[in-house]
């Protein structure tokens, strides 16, 4: 700063030191503080960041030490500071730490918040000690802390992560009861533990409920109910939850498309998979982590020999100014290949150079070994030369790249022929271990 003609004052070194602990960066953010504290002198809140720094990293002997530069300053430990410790201990396991750190505090007559009773039960519940967490809560009543929305989701989530939703639902009753509104993140939590039972029903009269609270299922929720739907082969029942989500005014997003082409896919309706795929392109939301989705459409449309469809796929992405890497290209390209329409491979390879996108070297290869087949020297003359080209222009040998394709496509083939080995082998093994059984 100093650089920069400003001058460094006690707030902006307490921030810089409150983002460094943050941000994952205490060893440097103790740094600072060794070279500062001669001309700022140290406060709750400088220690204060130190501690949060060093517990999240999980290096509570540095935590302790700083603890104990605070005693020998004679800097009070408010309930900040015991919080910040409570947590460290707790989300590192140490629990019977924790609640010597509880007594602790009563001792002092620093009585633990929510906050502090908040912080155990998460970091139990974590750990998949639920009737410890429900002792701590219990115990928290009785001390006459009250519990707040983060202290019951805490509770609602980690029955549900661990299979134990009836219990959830007590948790989500008394919630209520308590006059504390459940939010959508807290229902969530059991609309994902009913997903992995498949219970679309549980979840569509969860979502009755939440109306009748006044908490309206956000887009969050709506997902989750569209991709059971989907895995369970209600396409339709997720096409109505779709309607009804963009009649209550929400977007659907990048999510929402996938799961409506996969499940559309799943069920070989392609004709519609296609069309979302197409909304999903026309809206600006494909990008490379998408590509999955794209080539396992392409693969689908090629197998059930829907060229055109595909073709048509394609063609959208393209003419819609979507930004295509080497990576689209190549799922594109190997999907035609791969089903035996070569010359369609090498015409969109030509494109690909086209745009100034040069073909993967195990591509070249493999279109290389297709027109030999084809005896179509022509095209090979064309993609190799063009090929030459871009590899001068990149500073690469030619000799080079086309060896590599060669060992790229001959590992990948190695490898497809192990698999298929290995499987086979499993299932040579299969009735042995059976009539062992």
């Amino acid at each position: 700063m100093p650089k920069y003609g400003v001058e460094v004052d006690e707030y902006a070194f307490g921030c810089l030191l409150d983002a460094l602990c943050k941000n994952g960066s205490v060893k440097e953010a103790a740094s600072l503080f060794e070279d500062m504290r001669v001309r700022f002198k140290p406060s709750i809140r400088h220690f204060t960041s130190l501690l949060y720094g060093w517990c999240r990293a999980g290096k509570l002997m540095e935590a302790k030490h700083v603890l104990v530069q605070m005693k020998e300053l004679g800097i009070e430990i408010d309930i900040v500071v015991y919080n910040v410790l409570v947590g460290g201990y707790a989300q590192a396991g140490k629990m019977a730490d924790a609640y010597e750190l509880l007594k602790e505090m009563r001792r002092k007559g620093c009585e633990p918040n929510a906050a502090t009773y908040t912080t155990v039960v998460q970091a139990l519940c974590g750990q998949e000690k639920m009737e410890e967490a429900m002792r701590v809560f219990v115990e928290m009543e009785r001390s006459g802390c009250e519990a707040d929305v983060v202290t019951y989701s805490s509770l609602i989530s980690g029955f549900c992560r661990w299979g134990k939703i009836v219990r959830s639902y007590e948790i989500l009753e008394s919630m209520i009861q308590k006059g504390f509104m459940p939010s959508q993140m807290t229902y969530l939590q059991i609309m994902l533990a009913h997903e992995k039972k498949e219970d679309l029903e549980e979840c569509m009269g969860l979502m009755g409920e939440m109306r009748k609270i006044g908490c309206m299922p956000d887009l969050g929720i709506y997902n989750t109910v569209i991709r059971l739907a989907c895995k369970l082969g209600e396409v339709k029942e997720g096409v109505r939850l779709w309607n009804e989500m963009e009649e209550a005014g929400f977007s659907p997003g990048l999510d929402t498309f996938v799961i409506m082409i996969h499940g559309f896919r799943a069920q070989g309706c392609l004709i519609e998979a296609c069309e979302y795929f197409k909304e999903m392109v026309g809206r600006g939301l494909l990008s490379g982590p998408q590509y999955g989705t794209l080539k396992e459409l392409m693969n689908a449309l090629l197998r059930d020999e829907k060229l055109e469809m595909a073709k048509d796929v394609w063609s959208c992405i393209v003419t819609r100014g979507c930004e295509l890497n080497v990576c689209a290209w190549t799922i594109w390209i190997h999907a035609l290949f791969s089903k035996g329409h070569v010359k369609e491979a090498c015409s969109y390879c030509l494109d690909m150079m086209e745009a100034d996108v040069m073909p993967q070297p195990d591509t070249f290869a493999k279109l290389m070994r297709g027109l030999k087949k084809l005896y179509n020297r022509q095209i090979a003359a064309e993609i190799t030369e063009k090929v030459r080209q871009m590899a001068a222009d990149r500073k690469i040998t030619f000799k080079m790249y086309k060896r590599r394709g060669e060992r790229d496509l001959n590992e990948k083939v190695k490898e497809k022929q192990d698999g298929g080995r290995k499987r086979r082998a499993r299932r040579r093994q299969w009735p042995s271990q059976a009539k062992a059984l």
